[in-house]
């Protein structure tokens, strides 16, 4: 699944520096030569794991069970719900092969100048608000630590948390690549000793048993079963960037192996950790995730739990922040990925401000989450049928060329399939909505939400015979 041939040429004088830990990563969107490859694709499990044990996870595995779901139907929608993990390993493969980002490598789905329009929304704008609720999560947990410090918790108090958070969030996301490796698997470790705590005093008193005093049946039940799906769904799919952390990877790399320990990694601690949620919403009231589980607890162990909380989000803000980065130098911006990086801090601090002090917290989570399938379940399907096309052949080099004599300028700078399949596929989604608002497909179907998988396979079948026999995998 090579790309191209490999570039030995020895450093030229102002190349950008090794991807170091220690040292701030000078490479942007530009392509990553292969004297600068290294590491194995296991590196990528913990990478995935810390950014995944988290509080979000919490809350939605306590909101199946709130939407009337028994046990039982829970932990299967959240089995099914991260099953999509699966496509986000399969994205990833293509950072090796190029050397690139996915937000590079998606010039060959939408053209050149398409591609910043993809990058503008898919890219910048629902990563921005996905930082914007994580940061939002993991400030009520340091609000309610500042609380039992003795300080009062007032508006103040509140931005300066936020802004403290932020900052600690935004540094791990200029130093990137490199710190993320090498800080993430001390950090899954951490986690998962906390996270195993609140695990073993959950098990002591969940109702494995348990089902609602009024059980779901009919449409209501299907309805509520595939609204739970895209709600899981939803963390996997935003991760259309999986390639961003796996380009460093040697050429040679096995597309097996970087996909199946992508995958791994955000699978079994979502499907863990959404499960911990599920099961303890069948003896506490998860309307209140923190607090309901605070009140399971050891006393002892509550400060740690809340510092758990505020660690897990902000390795997840930290990846999405770094992505967002290449994103906005994706879509034209001429500025470092370390400044650019510290934009996307500005305006998703402004954002959780907002969801704060303004707007109800869980409910902002459901429907941003369950709308922003309408766009990234197309974006991710038109990416995965792109790799399956191309069998995996990405030619980094030429995907770096974005004058008019690009191999991926198309029309006019834009790949009228991917733009096609991409609007296609989410404008037929949007039809079939149940959540911010009723589509009438929706409406006709008594509730049920079938966006998701309508706007994935419309997308996927669409671009697929778009460009079928227009594309000659390149060796």
């Amino acid at each position: 699944m090579a790309a191209m041939s490999p570039d030995p040429s020895p450093r030229s004088a102002g190349a950008p520096a090794p991807d170091r830990a220690t040292r701030i990563e000078a490479h942007g969107i530009d392509h990553i030569p292969d004297r600068e490859r290294h590491g194995h694709p296991r590196e990528l499990f913990s990478v995935w794991a810390a950014a995944n044990v988290n509080y979000l996870s919490l809350v939605i595995g306590g909101a199946l069970v709130l939407m009337g779901l028994s046990l039982a139907q829970a932990l299967v929608v959240i089995v099914v719900g991260n099953l999509f993990w699966l496509l986000t390993g399969l994205l990833a493969i293509s950072g090796p092969a190029a050397g690139a980002p996915s937000e590079v490598i998606t010039r060959a789905m939408y053209g050149v100048r398409g591609n910043r329009v993809n990058n503008a929304v898919t890219g910048w704008v629902i990563s921005v608000c996905y930082f914007a609720l994580n940061l939002a999560a993991a400030a009520g947990a340091a609000f309610t630590l500042v609380e039992r410090a003795g300080v009062a918790v007032d508006t103040g108090v509140k931005i300066l948390v936020v802004l403290l958070i932020a900052g600690v969030t935004l540094t791990i996301g200029v130093y990137g690549h490199g710190l993320i490796v090498r800080l993430y698997l001390p950090l899954t470790i951490a986690l998962t000793a906390a996270f195993g705590v609140v695990a073993y005093v959950v098990l002591l008193r969940a109702d494995f048993g348990h089902v609602p005093d009024a059980p779901l049946t009919g449409v209501d039940l299907w309805a509520t079963l595939i609204a739970g799906v895209t709600l899981i769904a939803a963390g996997p799919l935003s991760y259309t960037t999986s390639a961003d952390f796996s380009r460093y990877l040697p050429r040679n790399s096995s597309a097996k192996a970087v996909m199946g320990w992508t995958a791994l990694g955000g699978f079994l601690p979502s499907v863990v950790v959404c499960a911990i949620g599920a099961l303890a919403g069948t003896v506490v009231d998860m309307s209140d995730p923190q607090a309901a589980l605070e009140s399971m607890l050891p006393g002892w162990f509550g400060p740690l739990f809340l510092l758990a909380l505020v660690l897990g989000t902000i390795a997840i803000n930290a990846m999405t922040a770094y992505s967002a980065g290449l994103a906005l130098q994706a879509v034209g911006l001429r500025i470092r990925r370390s400044r650019s990086v510290l934009v996307d801090g500005v305006v998703a601090v402004a954002l959780t401000l907002y969801a704060l002090l303004v707007s109800n917290f869980l409910d902002t989570v459901g429907n941003v989450l369950q709308l922003t399938v309408v766009l990234l379940g197309p974006a991710m399907t038109v990416y995965a049928v792109d790799i399956l096309l191309r069998h995996n052949r990405y030619d980094g080099r030429a995907l770096m060329d974005e004058s008019r004599g690009s191999s991926f300028w198309y029309a006019g700078g834009v790949n009228v399939a991917g733009a096609v399949a991409v609007l296609g596929g989410g404008g037929v989604a949007a039809l079939c909505v149940d959540t911010a608002y009723t589509g009438p497909v929706a409406r006709a179907l008594g509730g049920v939400d079938l966006a998701l998988p309508v706007g994935m396979i419309v997308a996927g079948t669409v671009y697929g015979l778009l460009m079928r026999g227009r594309i000659t995998p390149r060796a």
